[in-house]
């Protein structure tokens, strides 16, 4: 059996730069995986982390787990993290080459959204996890948009940008959507970034310099501390995060 990082210890881990700050959103996505990511996982503890780039993220909430991260990219295999438990494989999530019933978890963290066809990715996510095993998942909202806050606009990029270099192929979610990708409702929903936290994600991939952003985080952050810490499941979020159990 594993059992899943505390939430401070994991919190602590986050692979962003400047983690209070332009990485606040990032933070805030970590919390919303750990609370719908189960507490313990009994079995070997075999993990797909699908898309998982160079953050580690599975390693992380998992400490003690083995950790597969496939990507697209093969020049990411030499660029994992030192610490991370992770053996890296080049490969395609709508094709993943594992057998069924391989795992015990599978992330899409941040993945479907850069998918064309993301049902056949969602069906492989589920195909190689085990019978009671879990597929935990990242994702926009369909309603996500930016920069959030319209004073912003003229010190942003337009979204279109944002979304091109991020590579997204769609905005993102309704919850009914996600549910028909994997033919049924996630056992855990949880949301972040939320109305009043969403200023540190504008102003983070803002054209703002570094001493006007740092200017601004200061101004905000008490009322953004009270939204962080005041975030449950059900608040009202940009972006969403899921767990379906096989």
């Amino acid at each position: 059996m594993i059992r899943k990082a505390p939430l401070g210890q994991f919190l602590s881990r986050n692979p962003f730069p400047n983690g209070l700050t332009d990485g606040l959103f990032y933070r805030e996505k970590m919390r919303a995986i750990h609370r719908v990511a189960p507490a313990a996982i009994d079995g070997p503890g075999r993990i797909l982390e699908i898309g998982g780039g160079r953050s580690g993220m599975a390693s992380i909430l998992y400490p003690n787990a083995e950790v597969v991260n496939l990507d697209l990219d093969p020049e990411l295999g030499n660029h994992q993290p030192d610490w991370a438990k992770s053996t890296f494989v080049c490969g395609d999530a709508c094709d993943l080459p594992f057998a069924n019933d391989s795992f015990d978890v599978a992330t899409l963290f941040d993945v479907l959204e850069h998918i064309e066809d993301d049902r056949s990715a969602a069906q492989e996510a589920l195909r190689v996890v085990r019978p009671g095993g879990y597929v935990l998942v990242s994702t926009p909202h369909a309603e996500w948009h930016y920069p959030y806050f319209r004073v912003m606009k003229p010190y942003c990029p337009h979204e279109s940008e944002l979304m091109q270099e991020w590579g997204h192929v769609r905005r993102g979610y309704w919850d009914p959507e996600l549910a028909a990708l994997f033919d049924r409702a996630p056992e855990r929903r949880a949301t972040f970034i939320n109305p009043v936290t969403a200023l540190f994600h504008d102003v983070a991939f803002s054209r703002l310099g570094r001493r006007r952003r740092k200017i601004l985080y200061a101004l905000a952050a008490p009322i953004t501390a009270v939204g962080y810490v005041l975030h449950h499941r059900s608040t009202r979020g940009t972006e969403t995060a899921f767990s379906w159990r096989k």
